[in-house]
């Protein structure tokens, strides 16, 4: 991948001199163009061997372009509150909203290329790595996001050559480090695991531009037009996750009956034993939750169900358990104006707990797959990619350690109608019931449809789904905490 990047490319002075400022300008229109229409993000990964000019080409595109709509983050190693979480939490954190750029100097490529250049991960993990960054960038692309990843390349003599010149250079010197010496006496080890690396990820949705690095003008000549270019023909563009359906529509079965059918609604649990079981089981969590074990996960709780189906009182009977310093509980309504200009599973990622810690989620991701299906908030084609893209986000948090835990709290249609009623005649619950609640009771069906398909479509054997009889409401308490309870201490005992 790397041959045409070694034959010299070159533009002289005075050719650059002619072209920069028209490129200038029309870079300028577009990227005002780009924040006006709020179409779509640009993501820009700088990466390539040192001394190729990656630096000099951040700071130029900072200069050509206007710098306050351009997000710059430059990333190192990892400190300890990424180091808690997933290993793609913190380029989730930093991606740019509709109408920006972002410019990653450094990215979940540098973690993956260096680990194996420095032995740090052996091949299979390398690859996982690979497969891993595959699976990010097909999601931001069907989010819209263009995705722009430059390789800058020199050969080993060139990159020799050009670190000796910068280096004997006083206003230039300090541009070399000892990294930089580092790396380049393993420019074999970076070039092969690197090009291995580049074949696997030049996608047609996100493809690498290699580009010579030896000559200035070149490069930047280069990387200039290829941004205007991918924002220019992008503007007006439909994203690419709403033009079609990749797949069969999902379909009711024959007889009609799902699994949210074979739930037994009706469970009995008196007052007086429910009170005995809550005791006992919120002394076994507080337990389980301060044992020295659990610093080495984190507990991520999901609350779905009908509405009115108890899922508030069930959260709080596990918060009256817990250190109010180690949980965080999320509300999950209608996503505001900056979740929704950041591709869509952002706004759950920046929640994730870190090592020792616990989020539970009022509401959850699957809302993509529930009321954004059944009310068209969502195209069809995107909560149909969403089924993969949730299991492929909950794999990579119990790859972390994490202890993922959903429930769907299920009541009858008639046990709704009663408790809407009582909320609407006991004054400090009105505020529970709203006018959208009656209308997702009128689409039950629609519902009942959706939340078996993503039982059926998102239940795994890492994580399942567990399936709450929530028309008592003891019972279904008592349930979630039990289930809980036996989750941790079956992991704090591997």
């Amino acid at each position: 991948m790397f041959e045409s990047a070694e034959i010299g490319h070159s533009i002289d002075k005075d050719t650059f001199r002619k072209m920069m400022p028209a490129l200038r300008e029309a870079l300028l229109d577009v990227q005002y163009d780009l924040k006006e229409s709020a179409e779509f993000p640009v993501l820009i990964l700088i990466h390539g061997f040192d001394g190729a000019g990656r630096g000099e080409t951040m700071n130029l595109i900072n200069e050509w372009l206007d710098p306050r709509l351009i997000d710059t983050v430059a990333f190192d190693k990892p400190n300890d509150e990424a180091r808690a979480r997933p290993w793609m939490w913190r380029y989730w954190n930093e991606l740019p909203a509709t109408g920006r750029i972002g410019m990653f100097f450094g990215s979940y490529y540098s973690d993956t290329l260096f680990d194996r250049v420095f032995s740090r991960s052996d091949r299979d993990a390398f690859d996982r790595q690979i497969f891993d960054i595959l699976r990010f960038e097909r999601m931001l692309t069907q989010d819209g996001v263009v995705v722009l990843k430059f390789w800058f390349h020199l050969s080993r003599d060139k990159q020799k050559q050009r670190l000796k010149t910068l280096e004997q250079d006083p206003a230039t010197s300090w541009r070399v480090t000892k990294t930089d010496w580092e790396h380049y006496e393993r420019y074999d080890k970076i070039r092969k695991y690197g090009e291995h690396m580049l074949r696997l990820t030049n996608t047609a949705h996100a493809p690498w531009i290699v580009i010579d690095g030896e000559d200035a003008n070149y490069r930047s000549l280069t990387v200039g037009n290829t941004i205007l270019e991918a924002i220019r023909n992008r503007i007006g563009q439909p994203v690419l996750a709403t033009d079609r359906v990749e797949a069969p529509p999902l379909l009711a079965p024959i007889d009609n009956k799902l699994v949210l059918d074979t739930l037994e609604l009706e469970q009995k649990l008196d007052k007086a034993s429910y009170q005995k079981k809550l005791d006992q089981l919120q002394g076994r969590l507080n337990k389980l939750t301060r044992d020295p074990r659990f610093g080495a996960h984190s507990l991520v709780l999901v609350f779905e169900g009908n509405d009115a189906a108890g899922k508030g009182g069930s959260i709080r009977r596990i918060t009256q358990a817990l250190d109010a310093r180690r949980y965080r509980v999320v509300p999950v309504a209608a996503p505001t104006q900056e979740e929704k200009s950041k591709p869509w599973l952002w706004r759950f990622w920046r929640h994730l707990p870190g090592k020792g810690g616990i989020t539970i989620f009022d509401r959850s991701w699957y809302g993509r797959v529930l009321v954004e299906r059944v009310e068209g908030f969502a195209p069809e084609a995107d909560w149909m990619r969403a089924y993969y893209e949730i299991n492929d986000f909950e794999h990579q948090l119990t790859e972390n350690g994490a202890i993922v835990l959903k429930f769907w709290l299920a009541i009858s249609k008639e046990e709704q109608l009663a408790r809407f009623k009582g909320r609407e005649e006991t004054g400090f619950k009105r505020f529970k019931i709203t006018d959208e609640d009656w209308r997702n009771r009128d689409k039950w069906d629609l519902y009942r449809q959706a939340v078996s398909d993503m039982v059926d479509r998102t239940s795994t054997s890492k994580v399942p789904w567990t399936l709450v009889e929530a028309n008592n409401k003891y019972f279904a308490r008592i349930k979630i905490l039990s289930t809980i309870c036996d989750a941790l201490e079956a992991r704090l005992g591997e």
